[in-house]
């Protein structure tokens, strides 16, 4: 809503906002006709004579929440008038019965996830996805917006409270885990109010205290332990676990992949962790490329022959799928047979095919970011997706190492060495696709 808003004033234009969460009936959107008791105009209408313009910013909030079908007709088959450009300049509602220009609008509709959303509406917008901050950014808006605003709110003068950006930081990366600045701002919150509370609890007849300045070693005592710490040397300190990357609704994560012999087996496989049909076929192909090929990959061609193969990936309770497991998969079971770490620094995303190709994958932004959070510097990617570093800031692309791969082999000779990443050359990525 505050990009909308930002967007109608950078436009001088009115805003208006129409929320369709649970919208489950036909008329909110086009009106009822005049012969029902109690009949009014739909909202698109109501919204225009509030905004009292004709050309407004209008913003269709949560339209992926828009209930579809159902007795009262299809509101997602309503807005598909509302928002198609070769009809919305007649758009008629049912209590006007008039034809109204709704073409000179600029319609922003916002969602959480696209799959809910009706296929013939969802083509008819231009989808723009809105990627995670960095934590230069979080440092920013806070500094800029989110600080002066809570101070102003828990009456508060400018000089009473001092936060340094190393506090700043240290609250970014410890207290909140999260794409945007909601927690952030919920700890900037109660910074805030615990400051107020000292100043107004201090007798009447003391003087008045001097400026409250948080430092890094005196956050505990306002917000408590840390509720995020960096386990990455911890998690990854035995062989058979590879550090991987997901991408999820609120951005991106750090996802460990644990995998283990069993000896006295039948050559099974055991998936646990709520993984989806996509990450457990990713396991079988990854298992599968393996076997074949063994002695190429430095593991004993009687690999699996009297032992079974159990992959976890932890956080049981939470389910997990994608596309984007299989090289972690794979390196975390040829961490485990060749009884080899894998390296703390690395973190890798990628899918992975019978005969051991790297394909592409999704969110490499909101992936490249988790990994920042989390400590990581060097992170293992597809070859295919090097063009979506584009889209990575400037000093996340300096503070980090990106290596394209296009097989396997190539993931585990970085992966699984205890030096630096080795050149690419030959058959390999060439050595200047290796992005800093």
């Amino acid at each position: 809503t505050p990009l909308g808003q930002s967007i109608a004033r950078a436009m001088s234009r009115k805003f208006v906002r129409l929320s369709l969460g649970g919208v489950r009936d036909e008329a909110e959107i086009r009106g009822h006709r005049r012969t029902y008791i109690g009949s009014i105009p739909g909202r698109i209408v109501q919204a225009l004579k509030q905004a009292g313009s004709m050309n407004p910013v209008f913003m269709l909030d949560e339209i992926d929440k828009v209930t579809v079908g159902g007795f009262s007709g299809d509101p997602a088959a309503a807005l598909l008038e509302v928002l198609d450009p070769a009809q919305n300049h007649s758009f008629r509602d049912h209590y006007m019965e008039i034809p109204v220009e709704l073409s000179m609008i600029l319609f922003i509709a916002t969602a959480n996830q696209l799959g809910t959303i009706h296929p013939a509406l969802l083509d008819r917008m231009e989808i723009i996805q809105l990627a995670g901050y960095s934590e230069e950014e979080k440092v920013h808006i806070a500094r800029k917006y989110l600080l002066p605003r809570h101070m102003n709110e828990h009456g508060l003068p400018a000089d009473t409270m001092q936060i340094p950006d190393e506090t700043l930081k240290l609250v970014i990366s410890e207290y909140t885990r999260e794409a945007g600045v909601r927690n952030l701002e919920r700890q900037l919150g109660t910074l805030a109010r615990k400051v107020a509370a000292r100043i107004a609890t201090r007798p009447l007849d003391s003087p008045v205290p001097p400026p409250t300045v948080i430092n890094p070693a005196d956050l505990e005592g306002y917000l408590g332990p840390a509720r995020f710490r960096k386990e990455m040397a911890f998690r990854t300190s035995r062989p058979g676990v590879a550090t991987g990357l997901a991408w999820t609704e609120t951005g991106g994560d750090v996802l460990f992949v644990e995998a283990t012999l069993l000896p006295g087996g039948n050559q099974n496989i055991i998936l646990t962790g709520q993984l989806g049909n996509v990450m457990q076929e990713s396991a079988r192909a990854a298992l599968s490329h393996i076997r074949a090929n063994a002695r190429e990959l430095g593991v004993s061609p009687e690999f699996l022959a009297h032992q079974d193969l159990h992959v976890h990936v932890p956080a049981g309770a939470i389910p997990k799928d994608g596309p984007s497991a299989g090289v972690t998969m794979a390196t975390a079971i040829l961490s485990a047979a060749r009884k080899v770490p894998v390296r703390r620094d690395i973190a890798m995303t990628g899918e992975i095919t019978l005969s051991g190709l790297v394909l592409p994958v999704g969110g490499i932004r909101e992936k490249s970011l988790a990994a920042r959070r989390s400590g990581i510097k060097t992170v293992i990617l597809p070859a295919l997706n090097e063009p979506d570093l584009s889209e990575l800031a400037e000093e996340i692309r300096k503070d980090m190492t990106f290596v394209p791969v296009e097989t396997l082999e190539q993931v585990v000779a970085i992966a699984l060495s205890n030096g630096q990443a080795p050149q690419l050359n030959g058959s390999d990525v060439p050595q200047q696709s290796v992005t800093q």
